[in-house]
């Protein structure tokens, strides 16, 4: 089930079922990619989100109406025979006190012992449902509740760019310095989001994150190996379906 809503004077709003699933994610991005393939003209923006899809557009072009109506005939579901092939990307991400300063509160709160925090966080492959807050934070959805740990009650002013954290039952990693709330566990020495760099984000939503744990040495070298952009983030296909 979806509706339309207005977003200001050139905006519009498509909404789904307000939960957060991969099948409602698949669908978001299936509409996503077809608007974006339609080229029209009046079209400027499509951003996807958990649940919902903004259409940003020209009202010079478009009114409105004109657009809701173009936009209906983009929400017949994808059948079940249609094979997505996305990516997941590897991020070897460093878990220890010095780039993870809330392991050990995790580790409290869910009864476990860091090892396991570790074990369990790196065990999964996460799917982007959207990216947002800051250029190429990913929202990744599918980690284990076992180790699911509240924001901080009062965010940090500056987080270190790579660093890895989770809040509620979500994950996900912070491509720039910013302010935040998420309980950190590590750090990835990956240079997540680089504006001189193409594509600038390696990941999109509806691929997947898987991450590595690595030690202090080979944190340095991929360090390195970044600052002289000879970096490769290892990737390999995924099929949804």
């Amino acid at each position: 089930m979806s509706q339309f809503k207005p977003m200001g004077d050139r905006g519009i709003l498509i909404e789904f079922e307000q939960i957060i699933s991969a099948d409602t994610s698949a669908r978001i991005r299936h509409i996503t990619t077809s608007i974006e393939n339609s080229k029209n003209p009046a079209v400027i923006e499509v951003i996807p989100a958990y649940a919902s899809v903004c259409v940003v557009y020209n009202p010079c072009i478009a009114n409105y109406d004109a657009l809701k109506e173009f936009l209906s005939s983009f929400l017949i579901k994808s059948s079940d025979n249609d094979i997505t092939n996305d990516t997941v990307f590897e991020i070897p991400v460093l878990y220890s006190h010095e780039t993870g300063p809330d392991l050990d509160f995790v580790s409290n709160h869910c009864g476990l012992s860091v090892e396991e925090i570790i074990s369990i966080h790196t065990s999964a492959e996460y799917l982007i449902y959207m990216l947002g807050f800051a250029p190429g934070f990913p929202y990744l959805g599918g980690m284990d509740e076992r180790i699911a740990a509240p924001r901080l009650k009062v965010p940090r002013k500056k987080i270190t760019p790579g660093s890895v954290g989770i809040a509620g039952s979500q994950t996900g990693m912070y491509p720039i310095e910013s302010p935040g709330g998420w309980q950190l566990i590590g750090q990835t020495p990956v240079k997540l989001y680089d504006p001189e760099r193409s594509p600038a984000v390696y990941y999109n939503a509806g691929d997947y994150i898987k991450y590595r744990a690595i030690d202090k040495p080979e944190f340095k070298h991929i360090q390195e190996l970044v600052k002289s952009n000879t970096y490769e983030v290892k990737s390999w296909g995924k099929s949804r379906y």
